[in-house]
């Protein structure tokens, strides 16, 4: 009986120290393919996809690459609110709407880069992507006379590359934390306001988009439902922080002093 025993605790534990071994193997494979997360920290340089706040305030954002025409009433509900929001603009379309650009402009409003061709960045050589990011500058400098220092990927699509080449070249690079999806077919107008207020929080970065069936429609409304919630509003360049900041494992940007705090 005293054999019997020793051999089953013996199995017991071999078969423990297998599991675990298994474990650990998927673990160092996560680790080692994925590039984003380890049993010490991150080694994936991340974008700006919300920021830490002290006071109750979003930021507003629009990626612009393709049509213009609902413009004027995006632009129209903003100035009504008194809301300064961040128009995210591909070069080519700046090119193609020269005045939708100077009239976000001129309201006061972020002009802000999203790449000259609304390529995927993370799949671009260095060279591509300084000139991707160089070139809209360019586009946008020329319109508005604004020094541009704002950058969000086309399609959210970033690397470590991409986030140290425009860092190198001057530029934040800003994600979001609250995607409207107004841009996806057959979305309704309530699902995307349903969208934006049940995962709005302080800090929040929104992306929206323009030249859509319901964006210009429904913003009206949201902004109403966050003001009426307490919820201010900042454009990102009067949102982030621009020194003695880290980004933590979820994007979200905080000030030095924090990040001892919390150690």
């Amino acid at each position: 009986m005293k054999i019997f025993v020793f051999k089953a605790r013996t199995l017991g534990f071999a078969a423990a120290a297998l599991i675990l071994t298994i474990l650990l193997a998927v673990l160092t494979v996560v680790i080692f393919t994925s590039g984003t997360i380890s049993v010490f920290g991150t080694d994936k340089d991340l974008p700006i996809y919300s920021v830490d706040l002290s006071e109750k305030k979003v930021a507003i954002t629009f990626d612009c690459a393709w049509g213009a025409d609902d413009i004027p009433d995006i632009l129209g509900t903003l100035e009504r609110e008194g809301i300064k929001a961040t128009f995210f603009i591909v070069g080519q379309w700046a090119e193609k709407y020269p005045e939708a650009v100077k009239m976000i402009a001129e309201k006061g409003h972020d002009v802000a880069n999203h790449g000259y061709s609304h390529l995927r960045m993370g799949a671009l050589d260095k060279g591509k992507l300084k000139s991707e990011i160089l070139d809209c500058s360019k586009v946008l400098n020329e319109l508005t006379g604004n020094d541009i220092n704002l950058m969000r990927p086309p399609y959210g699509d970033y690397s470590n590359q991409v986030i140290a080449t425009a860092r190198e070249l001057g530029y934040y690079t800003i994600q979001w934390d609250v995607d409207s999806l107004d841009w996806k077919p057959g979305i309704s107008q309530q699902e995307i306001t349903n969208r934006v207020v049940q995962k709005v929080k302080t800090g929040s970065v929104i992306l929206f988009h323009n030249d859509t069936p319901h964006t210009a429609k429904v913003l009206p409304s949201i902004i109403q439902y966050l003001k009426n919630d307490g919820y201010g509003f900042l454009p990102v360049s009067g949102m982030i922080l621009r020194e003695n900041y880290y980004i933590d494992f979820e994007g979200r940007q905080k000030p030095k002093d924090k990040e001892f705090k919390q150690n």
